[in-house]
């Protein structure tokens, strides 16, 4: 055997230039692979190239290039005096942009409605960044304390009592109600001959219970009575109510052995409820009062959305498990009410809340216009948030209830601890759907006598000092990019919160 080398091979001529890789990067990148790949697709972007042309080129060109920036009336807004096409009139928002924020509130007490702005905003900021620490104390503050401190901060007025006081007149007026519909059916058993009997002797039971619980309350009303005849009646009503409460949690706590926690707590509470009293003077009447019918712009806007949410998850929440109890009166119920509420157009709630139950209520008991917009809107949102939960509690597997089960959690640990937050996860897109529609239909309230920022641009537009031909098209699409930034805010963050909550999922 021989062995035998191979010959070494040595290129004498260099290889040709390779073309260089199609660019897939960059805005060549984008043109070459996503907008002209195909025919379709060069056809879909040239019919897409001309709308933006035709819409957002004039719509930029109103709202910039033509625009009118400086003025005292309408004289500055016409095109002879412009000396070119007119756009938007920006010295007309200029001058009703008091009215958009405020509405018809008194100037001279505008300050309480920008600290209100102030105190939302500092306590909100908090819980929408993950990373701060206390949300358990901001929650307390922003969801308890805020609604509170704000009421008497916009409508202003003081107190005359409070928990003992107010107990007692809410079980007074429902003894009254009791003593009322029994002397009622009393004589409309007199005047009726074939059920009349029944009715009188039901009416005769309902006076006797009327009685008997009026009988009950009359220590408490004597305690109230010593209370307002005392020389600082709201300070003493707080002292015994945070007393009462406080021993009642303490009782419930464990007592001595692992309620110290919940009493300090509950002293703790009344006691910043104190200072809050004390700081605003709501034992002298507090603040001067301001009518809500004077009420409008943003404000309203705000007042109605931020309420209608907040108050719409709990009610979505108890509806949805409602709905899925093995308990078949609370279902019914739970089914009876979604289904009313959803089957009722918005508006015929709101008209319904401002026009018709003040006539079902007794004559000297009224709830002010605003507040009847506000539950309304809060029981009809609600009735939404409770289907957009209940498909998120759908999504939940079966096996999650059982491990639950398996480990000896009771219903309200499982539901509060295991499925609630995994449900409330799942339905984060719908839910802020429903937040966003809500903030749109605010508008509504404005048929009823309530001017939202909406309402407050069609009331401006009465001045003739600034009626011009380009007026309305320049408010619309200012109060159209307040409504976009609020709304495109809530759907961006809810995209930051989906993907923070679930990891898992990102691709």
């Amino acid at each position: 055997m021989t062995d035998m080398t191979a010959p070494s091979f040595v290129r004498e001529a260099l290889v040709a230039e390779r073309p260089a890789p199609v660019k897939t990067t960059g805005l060549v990148g984008l043109l070459r692979t996503r907008l002209l790949n195909s025919p379709t697709n060069i056809l879909l972007t040239i019919l897409v190239v001309l709308l933006l042309w035709y819409t957002v080129v004039p719509f930029v060109k109103f709202l910039l290039v033509d625009a009118v920036w400086h003025g005292t009336d309408r004289n500055a807004c016409l095109e002879q005096n412009a000396g070119h096409p007119v756009g938007a009139c920006w010295p007309y928002i200029a001058a009703k942009l008091d009215q958009f924020i405020y509405g018809f509130y008194p100037a001279s007490q505008r300050w309480r409605v920008n600290l209100t702005y102030a105190l939302g905003v500092l306590l909100l900021l908090p819980l929408l960044i993950p990373r701060l620490p206390g949300k358990s104390l901001n929650s307390a503050l922003f969801f308890a304390a805020f609604p509170l401190v704000a009421f008497f901060l916009l409508r202003g007025g003081g107190l005359s009592g409070f928990g003992v006081s107010w107990m007692t007149a809410l079980l007074s007026a429902f003894v009254d109600s009791i003593k009322n519909a029994g002397d009622a059916l009393v004589r409309t058993g007199a005047s009726t001959p074939v059920i009349g009997p029944l009715l009188w002797l039901i009416g005769q039971v309902a006076t006797l219970l009327g009685v008997t619980l009026s009988l009950i309350l009359l220590p408490l009303m004597w305690v109230r009575d010593q209370i307002q005849a005392s020389a600082r009646p709201v300070w003493v009503d707080l002292a015994l109510t945070a007393a009462i409460v406080s021993a009642l949690l303490f009782w419930i706590g464990g007592g001595i052995r692992a309620g110290s926690r919940t009493l300090l707590t509950s002293l703790a509470s009344f006691a910043g409820i104190a200072v809050v009293i004390a700081v605003m003077g709501l034992d002298h009447d507090g603040l001067p009062m301001v009518d809500t019918r004077l009420w409008g712009g943003l404000l309203v806007t705000l007042v109605v959305a931020v309420t209608g949410i907040v108050a719409s998850m709990p009610i979505g929440v108890a509806l949805a498990l409602g709905r899925r109890s093995t308990i078949p009166l609370v279902r019914l119920f739970s089914i009876a009410f979604i289904e009313f509420w959803r089957g009722v157009p918005l508006i015929t709630v709101l008209f319904f809340a401002t026009y018709m139950l003040p006539l079902f209520l007794p004559g000297n008991f009224t709830i002010d216009g605003l507040v009847r917009a506000l539950i309304g809107v809060a029981l009809f949102s609600g009735a939404y948030q409770a289907e957009v939960i209940r498909g998120g509690l759908a999504a939940i597997p079966r096996g999650q209830t059982e491990a639950a089960n398996a480990l000896g959690l009771s219903w309200w640990k499982m539901t509060a601890l295991v499925v609630m937050p995994q449900a409330l996860r799942h339905v984060i897109p719908g839910l802020v759907n429903s937040f966003i529609a809500l903030f749109k239909d605010t508008s509504l309230v404005s048929i009823v006598a309530l001017f939202d920022l909406l309402g407050s641009l069609r009331a401006s537009f009465a001045d003739p000092k600034w009626s011009t031909p380009t007026t309305a098209f320049t408010g619309f699409a200012f109060i159209g990019m307040i409504y976009f930034i609020f709304c495109f805010g809530m759907s961006r963050y809810s995209l930051f919160v989906e993907r923070r909550l679930n990891p898992h999922r990102r691709n």
